[in-house]
């Protein structure tokens, strides 16, 4: 048990950021990882040119870096935004113009994790409007999943840093998938359960575990305070894995901290490097 008898993954868009988009899976590799994830790289559109997404699937090909989680299209992140698909108008819209072609590139790299971030609420719109809005996009969402077959991820993040994110504690995202799974009849609509968001809650991580581990489709990592590496917080990292584990989840465990004042490739003492590559 422990780190060690976990699968691990890098998240690219928080570690080797001190590097150009391209370089980051090789330096993945570099480091002894073989699995990685992103969220969606170009923030400033939902629908790149074929030759950036091209280059990218290059990029991660020839450094032999399996995609292993995408992000859909989710606004300025990093930044002010928390994702596009419960925001009407302009966002919503670019959201759905990026449904198909998130969904066509996880396929073409194998990439079976699709994460969709629900949005921010907006001031002067009903909640409820903007709540029946992603849900409709959720289902495209998940449908275009299926196509290619992944999941949809749906993902709690925390109240102190994202005030405005309606999804700010476990049983609430819990609720929007069984909405997603219920109103598509497919049921590949899952849990995104982060450790680190969900502790900046104050949630009970144990009974988080044992509450929804099999509805979980993808878990992330990073210690608090500070949303560093492991070992640099209080979290007890370790034994809530070995839980998640012996709870039936047999997913991936992405790493989604940041590295710190230190180049990311440093920053992963704490992990044996025979246990960095996939398995």
């Amino acid at each position: 048990m422990g780190y060690p008898d976990q699968r691990f993954d890098v998240n690219l868009s928080i570690l080797f950021t001190e590097l150009p988009l391209l370089e980051r899976p090789a330096a993945a590799a570099a480091a002894g990882f073989t699995a990685v994830e992103l969220w969606w790289p170009w923030i400033e559109t939902p629908t790149p040119p074929q030759a950036e997404l091209d280059a990218l699937k290059k990029a991660l090909d020839d450094a032999g870096t399996q995609l292993v989680g995408l992000n859909f299209y989710a606004g300025q992140l990093p930044g002010p935004d928390r994702g596009a698909l419960s925001v009407p108008g302009t966002e919503s819209d670019r959201f759905r113009a990026n449904i198909e072609v998130a969904a066509d590139f996880a396929a073409s790299t194998g990439c079976t994790a699709l994460n969709a971030l629900y949005g921010n609420r907006v001031e002067g719109v009903d909640p409820a409007v903007q709540d029946a809005l992603a849900l409709e996009n959720l289902v495209l969402a998940a449908r275009a999943a299926d196509r290619v077959g992944a999941t949809l991820l749906v993902e709690t993040l925390n109240k102190p840093e994202s005030p405005l994110y309606p999804l700010v504690s476990a049983p609430a995202a819990i609720e929007v998938i069984d909405k997603v799974n219920a109103a598509t009849g497919l049921g590949n609509a899952t849990f995104l359960l982060d450790l680190y968001h969900l502790s900046m809650n104050g949630e009970d991580l144990s009974q988080v575990i044992k509450a929804y581990a099999a509805k979980t489709g993808h878990v992330q990592i990073a210690d608090n305070p500070g949303r560093g590496a492991p070992g640099t917080g209080s979290l007890p990292l370790e034994r809530l894995l070995d839980e998640l584990k012996d709870a039936g989840y047999t997913g991936r465990v992405g790493l989604e901290y940041k590295p710190g004042d230190r180049p990311s490739a440093e920053s992963f003492g704490w992990l044996p490097a025979p246990a960095r590559a996939a398995r």
